[in-house]
Parts: C-alpha cells; sequence; structure tokens
C-alpha cells in the first residue's frame, strides 16, 4: 500500500504460519521505519532535541556579560543542556499517534487485524517497537546536546556541571526516558482515539493547555494539583533539584509510567470491544 508518506509494507506473515508475537513485532518494524513520515519525525526529534540546547548556550554565552545577577542565576547548566527536552516531545508524540491512528485513516488497520484476529499483539508490538526506536534515538541525542552545550559554555566557569556531578547523569537519561513515555503516551491516545487530529490535539491540552489555565486557581490549589499532572510528574524526571511542590524522580517516573498505564489499558479494552 502507498501513500503520501510513503510505501507501507503489509505484514507477510498471514497464511503463512502461526502468528507469534515476535513475528508482530517484526511486521511493526517493517511498517516503522519503512514510512517516509517516521524518518522526518524522527530527524526533526533529534534535531530538536541538539538544536534548541546548542542554541540556548550560544545564546547565553554570548550575552553572558549583559545579563544581570537574576538573569544568570536562572541559567542552569542543567536546563539548557535539556532545553530540546521539553520542544521535541512534540514530535515524539505526533509520531506517537500517527504510529496507529494513520493505518485507521488509510484502512491499513483491517489488513493488520486480519492478519492478527487476537488484535492485542499488534498494540503491544507498536508500543514496544516505538519505545525501543524512540528510547535508543534519544539517549545519544540528549547526551550530545548536554556536552556540545558543555563545550560552548566552558568559558564560563560558574556555568560549567561535570556529567559525573550527582544527579546529573540520572537527569540527562531521565530526558531520553521521558520522551519514550512520551512517546507511548501518545500512542496509546492514538489507539484510544483513531483519529490523529484528535490525538495531537488531546495529547496538547494534556501538556501544554492544561497546566498554564491552572494558573487561575488559587496558589494552593496549584501546588496541590500541579506535580500531579502528567506533564509535571513527567518532568520531574530530568529535573536535578526539585521544590517543596514538585515529586522527585522516582515518585514522577512511577506515576507518569502509570499514566502510561493506564492509557494503554484503556487502549486495549476498547481496541478488542470496538470493531475496527
Amino acid at each position: 500500500m502507498s501513500s503520501a508518506t510513503g510505501s507501507l509494507q503489509l505484514p507477510r506473515f498471514a497464511g503463512t504460519g502461526k502468528v507469534t508475537q515476535a513475528r508482530v513485532v517484526v511486521s511493526e518494524w517493517t511498517k516503522l521505519h519503512s514510512l517516509r513520515s517516521t524518518r522526518w519525525s524522527l530527524l526533526a526529534a533529534t534535531f530538536l532535541t541538539i538544536g534548541f540546547s546548542v542554541l540556548f548556550a550560544a545564546v547565553t554565552s554570548a550575552r553572558w556579560g549583559q545579563m544581570s545577577l537574576h538573569e544568570r542565576a536562572d541559567r542552569h547548566p542543567l536546563d539548557i543542556a535539556l532545553a530540546g527536552v521539553n520542544v521535541s516531545q512534540l514530535a515524539i508524540a505526533v509520531l506517537g499517534v500517527l504510529m496507529i491512528t494513520g493505518e485507521y485513516s488509510t484502512g491499513m488497520i483491517r489488513a493488520s487485524f486480519t492478519a492478527v484476529p487476537k488484535r492485542l499483539p499488534v498494540l503491544w508490538a507498536k508500543i514496544g517497537v516505538y519505545a525501543v526506536v524512540a528510547f535508543l534515538l534519544m539517549l545519544p541525542s540528549v547526551l550530545i546536546a548536554f556536552f556540545a552545550s558543555q563545550a560552548i559554555l566552558s568559558r564560563h566557569h560558574l556555568l560549567q556541571i561535570s556529567f559525573s556531578a550527582p544527579g546529573v547523569a540520572r537527569a540527562v537519561i531521565g530526558g531520553a526516558v521521558y520522551l519514550m513515555l512520551v512517546g507511548v503516551f501518545a500512542l496509546s491516545i492514538g489507539a484510544i482515539l483513531r483519529n490523529t487530529a484528535g490525538g495531537i490535539a488531546t495529547f496538547s491540552a494534556i501538556f501544554f493547555v492544561i497546566p498554564p489555565l491552572l494558573n487561575v486557581l488559587p496558589t494552593s490549589w496549584q501546588d496541590a494539583i500541579n506535580p500531579y499532572l502528567p506533564s509535571e510528574a513527567g518532568r520531574s524526571i530530568f529535573s536535578l533539584t526539585h521544590g517543596a511542590h514538585s515529586l522527585a524522580p522516582g515518585p514522577g517516573l512511577a506515576l507518569f509510567a502509570g499514566y502510561c498505564v493506564l492509557a494503554i489499558a484503556i487502549a486495549a479494552v476498547l481496541l478488542v470491544r470496538r470493531d475496527t
């Protein structure tokens, strides 16, 4: 089957032997890397992860002499190194949604479920393949972003931070873990809604619209609610320091992973119960 985004290959194991999870995984990997949209989305995520951190570091280095003491205090080297993570998450999320909604829009999903009548192995394979691909690509990206930004900031000794400093390696690797979980969460939303525009809009609302809207609430309410939002719980994974009203990395990871598991569970129930 061909589309504007590339040539999507049909599962080849139907009728040739027993359907196994391993074969479904191979099929989903084939579908993932055969689309041009996949390559462009992952390239965009890589570019944003590295590019924004390098740009932020370059601007900070160039303006360091003109900055006030307050502005300098706000420029933490790890925040600069991981600035791209907050931007690239959108590219990762969009591709996660497209991983499944694209098949619904083209009708390809019927062929997938004809080859795998039990359906759930398809969902497990999509989640597993995308999680592994996202993590293996984003891990070197955040590492490059960290060391590149540190090289740019090296002349400002107060901004330097070592990868071996307490919590730094955890935060940098946590950036890749966060992006992987964002992709899983977005894919699950796509499986629930089965619509590309709806999936992207829902993800954007949860991560980019709802948190700022809470600013209209009293401060005590914000402090009670904000740490438990998916976006804030997720960001605690790659934060070096934590305030009185934010989660530590461990609880934040557990909560964000819990949101992902809940979304996957809802997607799995609906996938089995609904018609294609």
